[in-house]
């Protein structure tokens, strides 16, 4: 696992994180989003999945258009143009598979 695992750090403007987990071929991420803040579009070769913890969140991905509140969760495929945006002070669970690397400090 990586150095930053259980460390809180800064992501976009508003935003901030802290890698739960890194073992096998899965990762967990708790990720914190003050309103408004956005995770700005991107694409990896991972698959993820984001639960709301809470609050509201606006998904693009692939051009469509997805809101979940505290309790959903959605599914983003591997390769996809994806972003959120928070509604409200919100919080995500995001799982990926394979590790993210590119996250981890070794």
């Amino acid at each position: 696992m990586g150095t930053n695992v259980g460390v809180w750090e800064a992501a976009e403007p508003g935003v901030k994180r802290k890698i739960l987990r890194a073992d096998g071929g899965l990762m967990m991420m708790e990720v914190h989003f003050e309103s408004g803040a956005e995770g700005y579009e991107h694409r990896h070769p991972h698959e993820q999945m984001s639960y709301c913890l809470k609050g509201t969140m606006a998904f693009t991905i692939d051009g469509v258009q997805t809101v979940i509140k505290q309790g959903e969760s959605v599914y983003i495929p591997s390769g996809a143009i994806h972003g959120a945006k928070a509604l409200e002070p919100s919080a995500l669970l995001d799982a990926f598979t394979p590790i993210r690397q590119d996250l981890l400090k070794l």
